[in-house]
């Protein structure tokens, strides 16, 4: 059982404070009787300078990076030393940061102890231990501020083995710390991999299913080209009731000797150099604007009210959907206006297109709210099923992201959105890839 003699006090168990077992040839000490510790005095901006007149002063954990001390400021009234050999521990602020002082002698300043064997003891050694006690030590700090008192260093129980064994315990660790790191390297890479992994699992899921691999083609189903010639009359009709605007630049894409032309007007075009990957037969690519109804709120910026209509920015989207109680509000009559144009319905999405790009949100409800600085896609009646069209803009919101411009905050803008190709798959299909899609991605959040 360990004892412990204080002055001519007789001698009392200490079992319960000590931490651990040692071998029979170690002892167990206080740390205050096996070393020295020098406290540091803070200096006023009179007493030191930077061009390197005196000897060094060290401040704190900003001069001790990676083990080495950084020597920015000298003074030639130095009182509280450090000598060559020392460790030197920080106890205020960033508290624990140590190195061996290399120097001659420094003045250390308040937030840093300088500590020094008596005898028989090898400093890296000391160094070891006190990396080991640092956190107990911060914790028994009874300040508000972090820091390390003296009492509580010197009272610290410290293991101590023969000289000779000490210096074998830091030759050992030397020899294994290559491995140590080596782990430490992999251990960070395979955490960062899990931590990544469910995102980009469904990453892969997602351009799965826009290339025709996630669920079987049926070769019964209608072909895309039907549905697009469906779409573009139905826009047709629309045109002609005035409740959307002709597309001056209507595009038609097809397949003519294995390429992909894209027809108009009367310009026919050769895009091979477009089209990012192959689809299957009864597929076709078509742009945004030409299977959508792409629009955008306003850009302008209503006067706030108190009490009024939620003005819905990429602020407010989050997680595929939209945090009413942090919009900021707008009177009826602004968010009629804005509405006129860009009121969202039930099954539309709504995609930020400045700041936060992408983060689309497919709305499915009636609550009366306007949309500032997002683009909205809206479904032609008879047209593309919008889950659908919501997990291809999921998919590629991060090369949108890339390919945004702009200064202060980055955008897309409206013709680069109507312009972007999407693989349009059969409908039936769609509804299949987006129902074998809503099967997997619960499974993810639980990765």
């Amino acid at each position: 059982m360990p004892y412990e003699k204080v002055g001519k006090n007789e001698p009392i168990c200490i079992a319960d404070e000590v931490p651990f077992d040692i071998p029979d040839s170690w002892e167990w000490a206080r740390l205050g009787s096996v070393i020295e510790l020098q406290s540091g005095q803070d200096m006023t901006p009179d007493k030191y300078n930077d061009n390197g007149n005196g000897i060094p002063y060290i401040t704190g954990a900003s001069n001790i990076i990676d083990g080495t001390v950084i020597i920015n400021r000298w003074t030639t009234c130095g009182k509280a030393f450090a000598h060559r050999g020392d460790i030197l521990l920080t106890c205020k602020g960033t508290v624990g940061t140590m190195a061996i002082l290399q120097e001659e002698i420094v003045h250390i300043a308040r937030q840093i102890m300088a500590i020094r064997p008596i005898e028989n003891l090898y400093v890296p050694y000391i160094q070891l231990v006190l990396e080991t006690m640092v956190e107990n030590l911060k914790a028994a700090a009874k300040s508000m501020i972090p820091g390390i008192s003296r009492n509580d260093v010197l009272t610290s129980l410290f293991p101590v083995p023969p000289l000779n064994e000490q210096h074998r315990i830091i030759a050992k660790l030397k020899e294994v710390d290559p491995y140590v790191c080596q782990y430490d390297k992999s251990e960070s890479i395979l955490r960062h991999m899990d931590n990544i992994f469910p995102e980009a699992l469904k990453k892969s899921i997602l351009q799965w299913a826009v290339q025709g691999k996630l669920v079987p083609q049926d070769p019964n189903d209608e072909p895309a080209e039907a549905l697009l010639e469906r779409i573009r009359a139905e826009k047709l009709k629309l045109i002609k009731e005035g409740k959307i605007k002709k597309d001056k630049h209507e595009s038609v894409i097809f397949r003519r000797d294995n390429s992909h032309y894209e027809k108009r007007g009367s310009d026919e075009v050769c895009i091979d150099g477009e089209i990012p990957f192959e689809i299957p037969a009864g597929w076709n690519w078509s742009r945004l604007g030409t299977c959508l109804d792409v629009r955008d709120g306003t850009h302008d910026t209503p006067r706030y009210v108190t009490e009024g209509v939620p003005l819905v920015t990429s602020k407010n989207l989050s997680n595929g959907k939209i945090d009413f109680t942090t919009a900021k509000l707008i009177s009826r009559e602004d968010s009629q206006a804005i509405n006129q144009r860009s009121n969202v319905d039930s099954g539309d999405i709504m995609y930020a297109m400045i700041g936060s790009i992408g983060n689309p949100v497919l709305y499915q409800g009636s609550d009366e709210f306007s949309i500032k600085n997002m683009a909205l896609f809206k479904r032609v009646p008879n047209g593309m099923d919008m889950e659908y069209v919501y997990w291809f803009l999921v998919l590629v919101q991060e090369d949108m992201k890339k390919a945004a411009s702009g200064g202060v905050q980055s955008f897309v803008s409206l013709g680069y959105l109507r312009n972007y190709l999407i693989p349009v798959p059969p409908i039936a299909e769609q509804k299949r890839i987006c129902s074998t899609i809503g099967q997997i991605i619960p499974l993810l959040a639980g990765l």
